[in-house]
């Protein structure tokens, strides 16, 4: 850097600063938690019973939840004086130009957290221009979701249905709605063994909660002998009839090629023989997930399977990754790990049980911050360009 050139302060520094100064001059501590399990506490007052045993925790034992979290076998290696204050998070999917390496993973019937639901969560990226994943089974109906986020980058997570014209209808509307990919979910053919709901025998579409787009679709309307609002316990039992399908096999991906011209991206792959044969059979982008940690209990955990994952697809297709992601610094790991763009869950889910559209962009931001920081002191300038080098794994210290 010349004499005369200033650097402008990174996404991190500002943000860092601002809080500081309100603390310090202003007396003005900040609104809201900033640790993970302080922001929970926040958003659990806010919730109940049932809405914490939704969000929280996986299946079975929770093994698979907790070690989800553990991103510590793999430790930051910073090097020094590398020119970093001139930071760029942008990464590029399918020809879009991100300007954050981070998007909201879908996470459905959001009504149980808070009364505006997904329209709150879509303002709030919208507001900060991070990408929405919608739901299949989201409590607002597609096209609304849409036009909340309006110009923002927008993909909808199918759910594959058993009743073909109810899936192809699915995937026609995100189509038309504008939606920029198809988010297959592949780990959930089935619903898995989940403690906390089975306890309280507690299933919220039961309540016709999380079925907005089942109940505003045509071909699922034309399926009934009576219309959801005139008997919605048959709506819901048609529902319950025809959600997920357990035949599916690799052959059927051709049935979304031949049904939308969006990019596929399949999420909940952990074998990379999974990952070959999902791009041999059309896919565009594999997405590393153990459906935080909710779908087989005592699997291996997102993070462990990255890696080999990421190899296995090297540069043939973007590799995203949810499923443990709390803090900016896990969000550096996963991408050095391999992972071009990192998917954000239940810390988003938090933040909007805690305060709405607010929270949500509270812990967008922070997040945002931290990996902004954890880069320039790690000594990168570019997230594009941390990879493997940037980690050391504990066997190898």
């Amino acid at each position: 850097m010349s004499d005369s050139e200033e650097p402008s302060p990174g996404f991190g520094n500002q943000r860092v600063r601002e809080i500081y100064r309100d603390g310090m001059y202003e007396e003005e501590t900040p609104t809201y938690p900033i640790a993970y399990e302080e922001l929970r506490e926040a958003a659990w007052e806010n919730m109940d019973d049932t809405a914490r045993a939704y969000v929280h925790g996986g299946s079975g034992t929770e093994e698979t939840f907790e070690r989800n979290r553990d991103f510590s076998a793999y430790r930051i290696m910073p090097r020094m004086l590398r020119g970093v204050e001139d930071r760029s998070l942008s990464v590029e999917l399918f020809g879009n130009t991100h300007e954050f390496p981070l998007m909201i993973t879908p996470l459905g019937v959001q009504s149980l957290l808070h009364d505006e639901a997904e329209s709150a969560t879509a303002r709030a990226c919208a507001t900060l221009d991070i990408p929405f994943t919608l739901s299949s089974l989201s409590s607002t109906p597609m096209e609304d979701v849409a036009e909340t986020l309006g110009d923002t980058t927008k993909w909808f997570q199918f759910y594959w249905s058993s009743d073909r014209a109810v899936a192809r209808s699915f995937l026609n509307r995100a189509e038309a709605s504008g939606y920029d990919a198809i988010v297959l979910t592949v780990d959930a053919p089935t619903l898995g063994w989940r403690d906390r709901l089975l306890e309280r025998g507690y299933y919220p579409f039961l309540e016709g909660e999380g079925v907005a787009n089942y109940f505003s679709d045509p071909a699922f309307r034309d399926s009934l002998a009576a219309s959801p609002e005139e008997d919605p316990k048959a709506a819901v039992d048609r529902f319950l009839e025809i959600f997920g399908d357990e035949s599916l096999t690799w052959a059927d991906l051709s049935f979304l090629q031949e049904n939308t011209d969006l990019p596929i991206v399949l999420k909940g792959v952990l074998h990379p023989e999974d990952a070959r044969l999902a791009l041999q059979h059309g896919a565009d982008a594999v997405q590393v997930s153990t459906h935080g940690g909710r779908q087989v209990d005592g699997s291996i955990s997102a993070v462990e399977a990255l890696p080999a994952v990421a190899e296995a697809v090297g540069d043939d297709a973007p590799v995203l990754f949810d499923s443990g992601v709390r803090r900016g610094s896990d969000a550096f790991k996963a991408l050095g790990l391999g992972a071009d763009t990192v998917m954000l869950g239940r810390p988003f889910a938090y933040g909007l049980a805690m305060a709405g559209q607010d929270g949500v962009e509270w812990v967008l931001e922070n997040t945002l911050s931290e990996l902004d920081l954890t880069m320039g002191l790690a000594g990168y300038d570019d997230v594009t360009d941390i990879d493997r080098e940037a980690l050391k794994h504990e066997q190898e210290l």
